[in-house]
This record gives C-alpha cells, sequence and structure tokens, in this order.
C-alpha cells in the first residue's frame, strides 16, 4: 500500500490491490475510463455497461489475489480515482504487461501515475518478474511522455491495434524497479 498526496496537501489516496468489495467502485471508473479514452482500453462504453455486476464482482475477485494477474486502484476513500493492472506476459517469463491505466482527470499531474506503476513493479519483482512492459496507442503524445518521465523507453515495436486497425500501437519496457 502506498499513499499519495495530490501536491496540495489537501487529497490524499491510497494506492493499494483491488479487493472483492470494490467491485460496484471498480464498475463506475471502468465506464469513466471508457468514456474519457475510448482507443485506450479492449472494450467499449456499452460492452462495459451491459456487464451485469456479477460480472464486475467474479473479475474483482479474480484479480485481488495471485501472481498471474493483479489490478490496483487509488482510493481516497470515496470514488476510486485511479487503476493500473498487471499480468504475466504469455511468452515472456520475466515480464509483466501493465495495462488499462488510468487516472481521472482531476488527479492527473498529482504524481498517482508514479505510484500506480511502482505499485504494480514492486508485485511484478515480488512476482519474479523483472520487467515491465506496456502498449501506447500512436499519437497518445500525453501518454508517451508521461510513461517516458517514469523511465519507459519506446522499443521501437509497432503493432496494429486490437479493436481498431487503422490505428498502430507502440510498445515501451522499463525495469521493474523503479529508475534510479
Amino acid at each position: 500500500m502506498t499513499s499519495v498526496a495530490d501536491g496540495t496537501g489537501v487529497r490524499q489516496a491510497v494506492v493499494r490491490r483491488v479487493e472483492p468489495p470494490d467491485a460496484a467502485r471498480m464498475r463506475a471508473l471502468r465506464l469513466e475510463m471508457l468514456a474519457d479514452a475510448p482507443l485506450a482500453f479492449l472494450e467499449t462504453l456499452a460492452e462495459a455497461a451491459a456487464r451485469p455486476h456479477a460480472g464486475y464482482a467474479a473479475r474483482i475477485a479474480q484479480v485481488s489475489t495471485g501472481t498471474h494477474t493483479a489490478q490496483f486502484v487509488a482510493d481516497p476513500g470515496g470514488r476510486l480515482v485511479g487503476h493500473a493492472g498487471g499480468t504475466a506476459h504469455p511468452a515472456e517469463p520475466a515480464v509483466t504487461v501493465l495495462y488499462a491505466v488510468y487516472i481521472t482527470q482531476s488527479w492527473r499531474g498529482s504524481g498517482l501515475l508514479a505510484a500506480l506503476v511502482e505499485t504494480v513493479g514492486a508485485w511484478s519483482r515480488a512476482c519474479g518478474r523483472h520487467e515491465l512492459m506496456l502498449e501506447v496507442v500512436v499519437g497518445n503524445d500525453r501518454a508517451y511522455r508521461a510513461y517516458q518521465r517514469l523511465g519507459f523507453v519506446d522499443t521501437g515495436v509497432r503493432l496494429p491495434h486490437p479493436r481498431i486497425p487503422t490505428l498502430r500501437e507502440l510498445q515501451m519496457r522499463r525495469p521493474a524497479a523503479p529508475p534510479i
């Protein structure tokens, strides 16, 4: 668990692994994520909205424990304000894929992104995986620069977007331990 202040010292959020009681708040955050950044995630707002609460609850229960996949949230004590997931790379046993990273607009620039990434990195290291990898839609310069500031390096690999064939994604990597 990590605590993060928003820079003003007024608001604080705890970054922690998601827990089964978070299902309803996680559903609300997921819908916000998809409304705010529809190209960044692998489902549509309509698909997510149609999923019953039991589907969210089952997913949260699945990722709340274990070493294959985990989700982490930023919790200020009310509505969740950030999310990042990590999953074992299917072909590279030493790599965790960082996915579904999102910060609520009013918390952007607060240091929350770094706290979420470092929390996924710590979990990854504890699972024996010492590298983080992520993909960003080409042209999402804000995300690209934010990940660069956190030590991620563009690998030069470009892949088709999994849902929109006209878009490309770029791959970035860094050690799971924070850069010095």
